[in-house]
């Protein structure tokens, strides 16, 4: 078979990777910061919102309680839910009667003083779940925090009484500490914590 009587044989087209010339240095840099910006992009961002947004709900929450704990106890009786809630039934005898509240994501405290009759205060320790024969002579059950943050302080010189009333998720503890200097008059303070 001579040459010209050969079939022709068409010629293949160059396959696309053959007919691209080999990518430079400098663009190949170029795409891959390209992608590297994309992915920090897609999922930096989001990330370092969801940070920003937790930090900042945390310190709303502070900002709130020291917003509270700037006013101080509130000079009057805390509202029905709030002693459904925190189980305070403060007796309907009470005088002087003063609450304050802190809440956050993880606990929610309620503070309550008031003063009493001796018959009040077995109401009050009675309907709290307790007894007047849980109160431990010279036990003060309510930590020095906890009573920096109201300016209770439970120096020596009084007939301090306390108790701690434990229960079980989802009701809420409380600790009580009773100033018995005048037995017909007692003065109650109590802090009462619930954890959502």
């Amino acid at each position: 078979m001579t040459p010209a009587e050969r079939p022709a044989v068409p010629r293949q087209s160059p396959s696309p990777d053959e007919s691209r010339p080999p990518e430079d240095r400098r663009h190949m840099l170029r795409r891959r910061w390209l992608t590297a910006i994309i992915i920090v992009l897609l999922i930096g961002v989001p990330a370092g919102y969801l940070a920003i947004s937790a930090g900042q709900s945390r310190d709303s929450g502070r900002d709130k309680e020291s917003e509270a704990s700037a006013t101080g106890l509130q000079n009057d009786w805390p509202s029905k839910t709030q002693r459904r809630i925190y189980d305070v039934p403060v007796p309907s005898d009470a005088t002087d009667v003063r609450y304050f509240e802190t809440n956050s994501w993880a606990v929610s405290k309620l503070f309550v003083s008031f003063r009493t009759t001796a018959a009040g205060l077995a109401e009050f320790l009675k309907d709290s779940g307790t007894s007047t024969a849980a109160l431990r002579p010279g036990a003060v059950a309510i930590s020095a925090a906890d009573g920096k943050k109201v300016g209770w302080t439970f120096a020596s010189g009084h007939d301090w009484a306390g108790t701690r009333h434990a229960q079980k998720d989802p009701l809420p503890t409380q600790d009580i500490t009773v100033d018995e200097s005048d037995p017909d008059n007692p003065v109650v303070f109590v802090v009462s914590t619930a954890t959502p």
